[in-house]
């Protein structure tokens, strides 16, 4: 990943989450370009684009020739010009789209919404009615454990995508007019059925989407320079070694210890800055929803039942939510910025679709495949539209030969491509 700013160059930067309990942070390692597998038989290169005049791009590396560590000398002023070449504004973008893009059908969204509730319902009652029953217990704990792990997995995965739910809820996308709607599928997806505070949520998540690729203001994860990695604290550095067996647990310590943007919980931190007693207020309700649920259904079942029924499903739910975030926010030729080279166009092109398959793609509601719309026009495009305004975009930018803006990586293998690059892309 390339550092872009007015004054130097850093290749060695990436982006990496931060979500440890007392350092529960990502150091970034350096990408080198690459070719982008937009099928299975077939490579395109994605142009690099230059975001600076006063920084030339160097000649690509291969990965035989790559060095992670080295930073290539700085040429002098007189031969650091670069013409910029910037993305397409929004109103360009919009005018390659379709009209129905922007129809935001409230019934349709809260179709999406109930059928995903009644899976998350279903498939946790149906859990635990297999750990209650008298077969279960007579099992010993290895057989018990491999008995319900393809429904913890089921259960897990609907919790994601009624959570895919919830999200265009916090962005005002399942109802255009009536706010109240939007918190209420909010609430219920977010706070009751994937416990995760909604209304902290969104509003560290908008701030993620109004600083996409931004070096210091973006949010959900945090960008690190390699050149920089000595002065980390050295619990920071320490937890390298363990980064792939922190991946269930992320999102667990981004809620709960605030790392990196605040507290989602308990408020503290930089997300709360600025904001007034009544919006604190506000996110305390959903806070305690989240709570009083979790507790109650801690209370019911007992604690065995629980880490079993509900605990371990969330894990799974919180794994897709931080492959799928991680994933769709880091590429081999992506680029940060600062102050001075930041535009909102320049970060929302920086994100990249990726393919899971078909119907992973669907039931996910487009979360992966079309999130390079979605990060133009988060607050205009309900998820149901993400698929028809993808193929648009692709048609448009390719007609104004503008293709090479545009990233999309087939990830059939997901969950071998999260281990990869979360190992590669630390330190």
């Amino acid at each position: 990943m390339t550092f872009y700013h007015s004054k130097r160059r850093i290749n060695s930067v990436t982006k990496a989450a931060v979500m440890t309990i007392t350092a529960y942070a990502s150091v970034s390692n350096a990408l080198t370009p690459r070719n982008i597998n937009t099928n299975n038989n077939r490579r395109i290169s994605t142009p690099a684009l230059r975001v600076s005049t006063t920084i030339p791009v160097p000649p690509p590396t291969t990965r035989e020739n790559a060095n992670p560590l080295l930073v290539p000398p700085i040429p002098p002023p007189q031969q650091q010009e670069e013409q910029i070449i910037d993305p397409p504004k929004l109103g360009t973008v919009a005018k390659m789209l379709p009209q129905e893009t922007w129809d935001i059908h409230t019934p349709t969204s809260l179709f999406y919404f109930a059928v995903d509730f009644l899976a998350v319902a279903s498939t946790m009652t149906f859990l635990h009615t297999v750990v209650t029953s008298d077969n279960y217990h007579s099992f010993p704990l290895w057989l018990q454990a491999a008995s319900v792990f393809p429904l913890q997995i089921l259960t897990g995965f609907s919790m994601w995508c009624l959570w895919c739910i919830g999200h265009d809820a916090g962005h005002g996308t399942v109802s255009k007019n009536n706010k109240w709607i939007n918190r209420i599928v909010g609430e219920i997806s977010h706070s009751v059925g994937c416990l995760t505070p909604f209304v902290p949520w969104a509003l560290s998540h908008r701030k993620h989407h109004l600083n996409h690729n931004h070096l210091e203001r973006d949010y959900s994860h945090q960008w690190f320079i390699r050149e920089e990695r000595e002065s980390l604290h050295p619990a920071i550095k320490a937890s390298y070694l363990t980064r792939n067996v922190q991946l269930p647990i992320l999102y667990l310590v981004y809620l709960l210890a605030g790392v990196p943007d605040g507290g989602h919980v308990f408020f503290y931190g930089r997300m709360w800055e600025g904001h007034s007693l009544k919006e604190k207020v506000d996110g305390g309700i959903s806070s305690l929803v989240s709570l009083v649920t979790a507790c109650s259904l801690w209370h019911a079942m007992g604690t065995a039942d629980f880490a079993v029924v509900c605990f371990v499903p969330w894990l799974v739910m919180s794994f897709w939510l931080f492959m799928v975030t991680y994933l769709q926010h880091h590429s081999d030729d992506g680029k940060l910025y600062t102050d001075e080279t930041f535009t909102f166009e320049r970060g929302a092109f920086e994100t990249v679709d990726r393919d899971y398959g078909k119907w992973i793609n669907r039931m996910s509601h487009h979360m992966m495949d079309g999130h390079v719309v979605h990060h133009l026009f988060f607050t205009k495009v309900p998820h149901y539209r993400l698929e028809g305004a993808t193929k648009a975009l692709r048609k448009g930018l390719e007609e104004r030969g503008m293709e090479g803006f545009y990233k999309r990586i087939e990830t059939l293998d997901f969950t071998q491509e999260i281990v990869r690059q979360f190992d590669k892309n630390w330190f």
